[in-house]
């Protein structure tokens, strides 16, 4: 009779608490009952179930894995599965790079929400990236480079607080590139072999990051004046094969720690401006596939950290003395300057292109670096 009547406790107890799970099912609330009575448990699995929830629904989006790479995502386990990398029990990193998967991304990746790294490199997803990403609060790194993704630019990624790495290289976005992603601390900013179109945004210059490389798109305008112009940590500027014009803006000298500057296969035009020589770090300058004109200024060859000067293919009309002991690293060649060979021919420097351009130009006599902008006056070098 006694077990009977503890049967009957227990029936009445998990009644209860069943009632209770129902009003409390949102915060994770557990019920069940065995031989030591009825208990009710908290959400300890919550988190763990919300990411199985995520990497199984992303997985039924991948229609393609011929390295078998999804074989592995079996089970509740899921620090378990190839690519997933936890601490404790909270998914903190995913990296598949390399693993040719096909497919798009699921909504449901903004469920695992102490995700700080996300790399895919090299597979063939497509698609849009789903606006619930800017849940990613912990994110930090999105490497989403050499993949099949289109549509506009994704705008999620500005919200995520904490990303300072957006690498969106070799897909197939399109439209213009949003202001708003150069107000946002990142360290780089990689946007190269996309379809992006329209200007440059204006505020370009003001960017925290150390790397903006927005090489080969189809972005047209001129070069912004605000470049420069913070005096940033900028190290690599790449804005090569697009559909520039205009000048150069004087303000390119305020970035003192640049090492890299390359706005080849452009249409740029009018003078190479002498605030370029405040570049003292700058190793590898490429003009190339322009339009400039005028002499080379004797300032810019002199440059102690330069290694690769290449202006090839302008109608630069002349160089200096310290131009023409240059040899190795400099190229020189398809322009418009008497006594040196592989020119251009003569007929073609007869009207140069842009002569007629009016660039803004500070006296490059005595020149201090930084000074056009208010900023520290430093020697150049």
């Amino acid at each position: 009779m006694a077990r009977k009547k503890k049967k009957g406790n227990n029936f009445k107890l998990l009644t209860l608490f069943l009632f209770l799970g129902t009003c409390l099912g949102d915060y994770g609330i557990g019920v069940g009952i065995g031989d030591g009575g009825a208990w009710v448990g908290g959400g300890g699995k919550q988190q763990t179930n919300a990411a199985y929830s995520a990497l199984q629904s992303w997985k039924t989006a991948i229609t393609e894995d011929p390295s078998g790479v999804l074989k592995t995502w079996v089970g509740e386990d899921v620090c378990s599965y190839k690519g997933i990398f936890c601490s404790g029990s909270s998914v903190t990193a995913i990296d598949l790079n390399k693993a040719n998967l096909k497919g798009t991304i699921v909504k449901d990746l903004s469920l695992l929400s102490d995700l700080t790294i996300l790399h895919l490199n090299s597979n063939r997803f497509s698609g849009p990236i789903p606006d619930s990403f800017r849940a990613l609060e912990s994110l930090q790194e999105l490497d989403l480079s050499n993949n099949r993704f289109s549509g506009s630019f994704p705008q999620a990624t500005i919200y995520i607080p904490n990303l300072i790495y957006l690498d969106l290289r070799f897909n197939s976005f399109t439209g213009s590139v949003p202001e708003n992603l150069f107000n946002k601390q990142l360290d780089a900013i990689l946007l190269n072999n996309n379809q992006f179109t329209g200007e440059i945004p204006r505020n370009l210059g003001y960017s925290s990051a150390s790397v903006i490389n927005l090489a080969n798109n189809k972005l047209s305008g001129e070069i912004p004046t605000s470049f420069g112009i913070s005096g940033s940590r900028l190290k690599e500027v790449l804005l090569l094969n697009n559909q520039l014009t205009g000048c150069i803006p004087e303000s390119v000298g305020v970035f003192s720690e640049i090492e890299v500057f390359d706005v080849s296969f452009n249409s740029l035009m009018g003078h190479v401006p002498d605030t370029i020589s405040c570049l003292s770090e700058i190793e590898v300058l490429n003009f190339a596939h322009n339009k400039f004109s005028g002499d080379l200024p004797d300032l810019v060859c002199s440059l102690r950290n330069l290694i690769n000067l290449t202006v090839a293919f302008n109608f630069f009309s002349g160089f200096s003395s310290e131009c023409s002991r240059a040899s190795a690293g400099f190229d020189f060649t398809g322009n418009c300057i008497p006594g040196v060979g592989y020119q251009r021919p003569r007929p073609d420097c007869s009207v140069i292109a842009g002569g007629a351009l009016s660039c803004l130009r500070i006296p490059a006599q005595p020149l201090t670096c930084a000074a056009i902008l208010g900023l520290k006056v430093t020697s150049s070098p």
